[in-house]
């Protein structure tokens, strides 16, 4: 091999064995190699020179050519397996590391707190009862003694699917299906949904949740009522509170009233959430109205031998004041970041 194929190899060795990758490498091949490399240009010389010389020039050459391009392979398998190293190296996953737990989904708020209040009234002795969510006008209105001239009862304030049928505004109606169906004493919790044509906004929706609590048997008196107000008072709200009741008027029982109480903001010292009183209404409650008791007659009992006492409550109200959460809104947006405040 002439001295100038043997420097222009020494050369490419060189500078192949500087390449810090195969970026660097290809830029070396392309020197030597390429279309318009040192070697190539050395073999489109060889036709100027005589036909022996040609012979032995071009042997050289090709054996020049050969050995870079050799070595260029050798190099850039090496520089491929460096890479793939280093890449091994930053993506290597520790596996004795714990694993990354994935997001997990939980109950609605207003769904665990049906649950929790339901938990309170079955250690007390109630049962739970459902109804359907589509009823009559006779189980919403006319059996629990509610006016034909209610308010309650116009199209613009319910949702009727046809006349005589609608989607029911409280779940009073379990009431009567159980005094129509059952003996006494009847114990029992209706929690679900109810309908009303009320415009939304921080205060109102159209679908919300309630629960009926009824007890039925021989002798029962407002003592009872409010002895039992009390003890889901205190379970749902804390020891501390206690509860008032003030005489207010509902269609299906008497006496009826309007159940405070003390503010779960002040505890009864006087606040801008009771404004200044230290109470706040939760829900309404009274005696079994007779006219509703008379639903006994179907499931052969005599009504006049009974009393009874009956509250609903709204579930959001109860969950709005027991967290200050300050728009019921909230509890239909799904917005995972308010869901989550209330994840166990």
């Amino acid at each position: 091999m002439p001295e100038r194929f043997a420097e222009l190899l020494a050369e490419a060795l060189r500078l192949i064995g500087e390449a810090a990758d195969e970026t660097a490498l290809e830029a070396v091949r392309i020197e030597y190699l390429g279309r318009k490399g040192k070697v190539t240009e050395l073999l489109r010389g060889l036709g100027s020179v005589g036909a022996d010389e040609r012979r032995a020039a071009g042997a050289e050459l090709n054996a020049l050519r050969d050995r870079i391009a050799a070595a260029l392979d050798e190099a850039q398998g090496r520089a491929r397996a460096g890479s793939r190293a280093k890449t091994l190296e930053e993506e290597r996953t520790d596996v004795t590391l714990p694993g990354r737990r994935p997001a997990w989904g939980g109950l609605h708020p207003i769904g665990r707190m049906m649950d929790e209040i339901s938990e309170i009234f079955l250690g007390l002795g109630f049962e739970v009862r459902r109804g359907p969510e589509v009823e009559s006008d006779y189980a919403n209105f006319d059996a629990l003694n509610t006016p034909a001239d209610h308010p309650a009862r116009d199209a613009g304030d319910s949702f009727y699917i046809k006349p005589g049928v609608l989607l029911r505004t409280h779940t009073s109606p379990v009431q009567i299906r159980t005094l129509e169906t059952e003996n006494p004493p009847i114990r029992i919790i209706a929690p679900g949904r109810a309908y009303r044509r009320d415009a939304i906004d921080a205060t109102h929706l159209p679908i919300f949740h309630q629960v009926e609590v009824l007890y039925v048997d021989r002798g029962v008196t407002m003592a009872h009522l409010k002895g039992t107000l009390a003890v889901f008072v205190k379970r749902f709200f804390g020891e501390s509170h206690r509860v008032r009741l003030r005489p207010s008027y509902f269609p299906f029982v008497e006496p009826g009233a309007e159940v405070d109480v003390t503010c779960i903001l002040c505890g009864g010292s006087g606040c801008r959430l009771c404004k200044g009183s230290g109470w706040i209404e939760i829900l309404g409650a009274g005696m079994v109205h007779p006219r509703v008791l008379e639903a006994m007659r179907r499931s052969g009992n005599d009504p006049a031998l009974y009393t009874g006492f009956a509250w609903g409550m709204g579930i959001e109200r109860l969950f709005m004041l027991r967290h200050g959460v300050d728009d019921i809104r909230h509890f239909i947006e799904n917005d995972v970041r308010f869901l989550a405040n209330f994840a166990t």
